[in-house]
């Protein structure tokens, strides 16, 4: 890290430090940029560079994860987390929810409740899958060693919603992947909530054709973060869709695999089988 690099990295830590201990304060952009003698302009190039995310992207996380913890843990009314997170009425709590977790505060606060979601296990080349889907499209998609665990994890996502041992037209759709890989399958919805960042992520994956591979560098690139490599692989980690996402497709610039949430032993054998196809 040459000098410039180390006084920008500090910069960035400066004002990273302000907005977590300001955030109930919901410092504008300008207030920010003051704390690291920077113009506005310059600050919000130079912050997206190296967080690989915006000021107000960043401030928002801050504030929804605040407000999470107020409704699930100390179980705040929506008025009392919005007032306690430093907005201005539970309408700026709702934006600001579907706007991060794509979904309101009242529904996360009630971990699912009211939502109905089929799941079924299905054997695949690289073992048992589950897959578990709503009104809406697929919601969830994992690789399952073991089905109990697999199950209780699904719940962890939703943990008030009703599940029920159901085929759809959806799971349908979506697991004809595994039988007809270089066919267009049918149309196949996704019903998934994370980060404005992270849905980029994704829809990066979904571009990386079957057969090939990527590396973090280049999705960063794709996104246009061409600094945000760690922040991509964390989000590729997030990726609760396994193979339909294709994130197994990309690995480390030095050509290592990388890492990957189902283990490495099977992400060397989706690579090697799609090569073949």
């Amino acid at each position: 890290m040459n000098a410039q690099q180390a006084i920008n990295y500090n910069r960035i830590a400066t004002a990273i430090a302000y907005i977590q201990l300001n955030f109930k304060d919901q410092p504008h952009l300008d207030e920010v940029a003051a704390q690291v003698n920077l113009s506005p302009f310059h600050f919000q190039r130079l912050f997206t560079e190296w967080a690989g995310t915006s000021p107000k992207k960043f401030l928002q996380y801050i504030s929804v994860a605040h407000a999470k913890q107020l409704l699930k843990e100390n179980q705040a009314t929506l008025f009392e987390t919005a007032y306690q997170t430093g907005l201005s009425g539970t309408s700026r709590l709702h934006d600001l929810f579907v706007n991060i977790e794509g979904m309101t505060p009242a529904e996360y606060k009630n971990g699912g409740k009211n939502l109905l979601i089929n799941y079924q296990f299905s054997p695949s080349p690289f073992g048992n899958i589950l897959v578990a889907s709503t009104t809406k499209g697929i919601c969830y998609m994992a690789f399952a060693e073991e089905e109990t665990t697999a199950l209780i994890d699904l719940h962890n996502q939703y943990p008030n919603a009703q599940f029920r041992k159901s085929e759809d037209q959806w799971q349908r759709n979506a697991l004809q992947i595994f039988s007809h890989p270089k066919d267009p399958l049918q149309e196949i919805k996704l019903h998934l909530k994370g980060t404005d960042f992270q849905l980029k992520v994704w829809e990066t994956l979904l571009k990386i054709p079957l057969g090939q591979l990527s590396t973090y560098g280049a999705v960063a690139q794709q996104i246009a973060k061409p600094n945000a490599s760690r922040a991509v692989g964390t989000a590729i980690g997030k990726n609760p869709v396994a193979f339909l996402i294709p994130c197994h497709r990309v690995i480390q610039a030095s050509g290592n695999l990388g890492g990957y949430m189902w283990g490495n032993t099977r992400k060397t054998a989706i690579i090697g089988w799609e090569a073949c196809q």
